[in-house]
């Protein structure tokens, strides 16, 4: 038989959602993956870290039988590769039945909240990342997790201002006459979106990069401004003040369109180029110059990321960043606005995935309580009434992405604690389970999705049978209910009946998903465009140009009565940071950024030798500015410290121009795989952003000091 191809999609947490094809083999083994070149983003390449994915998939580390921790053994790591002396292999039929009886009981003497499922982005899939696992939860009663580890502040602070999570068509990008990519590494971790700029570019576009470290799109930029962490509300507000001082905006949009200028230009009277600069480290000749350049193109698009509120003020930056277009009516121009996410595009019928209604049915006989994803190590270790005494987690390595990683791991370590893993590998959470298990990867099973960065939905084909004994979370999620004696009959639904209920294709779908169902998608090579009215008339979409807006006062918000209904500023306003050097005494006076490597996908791939490789070396080190290092006596590959109050990393100091002074930065990688046995999680904290209840990541403190030779675990590169 000949070789055949099957159309996938990657699901991995990234905006560009790719069109994979995968070759197969006639003994049914996948033997080539590449970019499907009909795609209209994606166009036919892949990024370096799925171009490898083969590798992952036929790993010899991978996970394929579930297995069972042996009687004795203690929870936590084991050297890479020894892993499996903690565990001994069980069946399938086994493995449920543990589950089970353990959540049943846990269910039955602390009640069904002290069950907590921690999932979030590890696949990207509608039906993988939340339909069938959230179904059980909610039938069993168990706690809700709030998933705000990545984008909830930026997420929830841009709806604060246009209502919905629309932006700039990534295709039209190559219209913009000025790019700015702030607090986004477009080369590292959007890099579809890449060619479309350099398209721009090439027709006079300039790019302007905003972001604390010089990243690889930041060396690429014709101009790259180094804002201090943590300051990016207020430079947003010196370009503002600068914009209306000057009568520089859209007056006529604003009119029109806005609601609460009155307001913004009173708050944004105190935001002086001078006073800001003072915040942000950018001098005030380069403010007002941005405002300026900033105004003057058109069309400006900004690419905002979710770097950007990942700190205290993480959603007052977010909402700052994105009014920006608003005041100078960059909306009205193809190619101009601002790209943040546009996953609000896709109305996939939520509730007939998760089916929230089944608390109802459960032991609670009512809607369980929410416990943040970001506050991790509190859930395990102080949360009571009821106490967490089974933990359920897929989707995640939390192990080493959760902040605040000594509080994380001491709650792991609890023997009382029971813990299931569903995982393709033995990450740093996989040390710490009672029952593990194998899951597929997306070449394994049948998925859909949309994307956070086009406008495209897409069908992923099930390209080869599940290696081993994996399964995928709708399988596992399944057959769990069923287990549990779960009798209704949405636990029966197949992948296809889910796909079919999210599509909406059984009643009147929303114009845009108009027509795009399973059987459209396959035909159509299993992708197709959101269908835009405007498109069909021939128009492109440009969603805030005369209105669109799904706020409360139908227009896009300065001022947000919601937000100052829940007692927070219904302004963006900058205030120091409770961990920030503005604040006296600066015990730890260095700002961290505790970065994700360039070519991992948070943790995800840290593991495998050839992506390892592609970093270069790069593991183990902190990043210094050579005036830092020089007041601590500290030179070019020594061992230092980098510590705070909750703990401290041994890595090696590596002096650069790349991060500003008074900044140092490390890369996030897997605990086993770096020295000492801990990541830069050690030194984050559990504090949540101002909107959203998000991580603060880049809101760390810290202090380095050069360590003894002989200090700590050898460095390996």
């Amino acid at each position: 038989m000949p070789d055949r191809t099957v159309h996938a999609v990657c699901s991995h947490d990234c905006p560009d959602s790719c069109g994979v094809l995968v070759t197969i083999d006639d003994a049914g083994r996948a033997t080539r993956l590449q970019g499907d070149p009909s795609h209209p983003v994606t166009r036919g390449f892949l990024c370096g870290k799925v171009a490898k994915y083969l590798d992952r998939v036929y790993s010899p580390d991978r996970l394929l039988y579930p297995m069972r921790r042996r009687a004795g053994v203690p929870k936590g790591p084991l050297p890479q590769g020894r892993e499996m002396e903690a565990f001994e292999r069980i069946g399938w039929d086994e493995a449920l039945d543990v589950i089970s009886a353990r959540l049943q009981a846990v269910s039955d003497e602390y009640g069904p909240e002290s069950i907590l499922p921690y999932s979030y982005a590890g696949t990207i899939g509608v039906l993988g990342y939340g339909s069938m696992d959230r179904r059980f939860f909610h039938r069993l009663g168990a706690s809700q997790l709030d998933r705000t580890i990545c984008s909830s502040a930026g997420g929830d602070a841009f709806v604060s201002v246009y209502g919905r999570k629309l932006g700039t068509d990534t295709e039209d990008f190559r219209y913009a006459r000025l790019v700015i990519a702030w607090g986004a590494n477009i080369h590292g971790n959007n890099i579809h979106l890449w060619p479309v700029i350099e398209e721009a570019r090439r027709k006079g576009a300039r790019l302007i990069v905003i972001d604390p470290y010089a990243t690889r799109t930041a060396k690429l930029a014709d101009w790259h401004i180094a804002i201090r962490p943590g300051t990016d509300v207020a430079l947003a507000l010196g370009i503002m003040h600068v914009l209306i001082r000057d009568g520089l905006y859209d007056a006529g949009y604003v009119a029109s369109h806005t609601h609460g200028f009155d307001a913004l230009r009173e708050r944004v009277k105190d935001y002086t180029p001078e006073r800001v600069a003072l915040w942000t480290g950018v001098p005030t000749a380069g403010i007002e110059q941005l405002a300026r350049e900033y105004t003057a193109a058109a069309p400006a698009v900004i690419r905002m990321n979710y770097g950007i509120q990942r700190s205290e003020n993480g959603g007052a930056a977010a909402r700052a960043v994105s009014m920006l277009p608003l005041l100078t009516g960059a909306w009205k121009l193809r190619g101009g606005g601002l790209q943040l996410s546009t996953s609000g595009a896709f109305p996939w019928d939520k509730h007939a995935l998760e089916r929230p209604e089944l608390m109802l049915s459960s032991p609670l006989k009512r809607h369980a309580r929410i416990v943040n994803m970001s506050q991790l190590g509190q859930a395990l270790t102080e949360l009571d009434a009821p106490r967490v005494h089974a933990l359920f987690v897929y989707n995640s390595n939390p192990a080493a992405v959760a902040p605040d990683q000594a509080q994380v791991l001491r709650g792991l370590k609890r023997e009382d604690l029971f813990t299931v893993v569903h995982e393709q590998f033995f990450t740093d959470t996989a040390d710490y389970a009672d029952i593990l298990l194998p899951a597929t990867t997306f070449l394994e099973h049948k998925d859909f999705q949309g994307a956070y960065g086009h406008y495209h939905v897409q069908l992923s084909s099930q390209a080869i049978e599940p290696l081993g004994e994996a399964r995928s979370n709708v399988d596992l999620f399944s057959a769990l209910a069923q287990r549990m004696e779960f009798t209704e009959p949405c636990f029966q639904d197949t992948a296809e009946d889910l796909i079919r209920q999210a599509l909406r294709e059984d009643g009147d779908q929303p114009a845009w998903l108009a027509g795009i169902t399973e059987k459209a998608l396959e035909e159509a090579g299993g992708c197709m465009r959101m269908k835009f009215e405007c498109e069909a008339e021939g128009k492109p979409f440009l969603p805030f140009a005369d209105g669109g807006f799904l706020t409360p006062s139908g227009k896009g918000e300065f001022y947000s009565e919601l937000l100052a209904a829940a007692g927070l500023d219904p302004l963006p306003g900058f205030r120091p940071p409770v961990e920030s050097r503005h604040q006296e005494p600066a015990v730890y006076p260095l700002e961290f950024l505790p970065r994700k490597a360039d070519n991992y996908m948070n943790s995800t791939f840290a593991n495998l030798p050839g992506h390892r490789k592609m970093e270069n070396g790069r593991h183990g080190i902190l990043e210094m500015h050579a005036i830092d290092a020089g007041h601590r006596g500290i030179r070019e590959g020594d061992k230092v410290e980098v510590f705070n109050g909750r703990g401290s990393l041994i890595l090696k100091a590596v002096l650069t121009e790349g991060v500003p002074e008074g900044v140092v930065a490390s890369r996030l990688n897997w605990n086993k795989l770096s020295p000492g046995g801990n990541n830069v999680n050690l030194l984050t904290s559990q504090r949540l952003t101002d909107i959203g209840g998000g991580a603060t990541f880049y809101s760390t403190l810290v202090e380095v000091r050069k360590a003894a030779p002989e200090t700590g675990a050898e460095i390996v590169y």
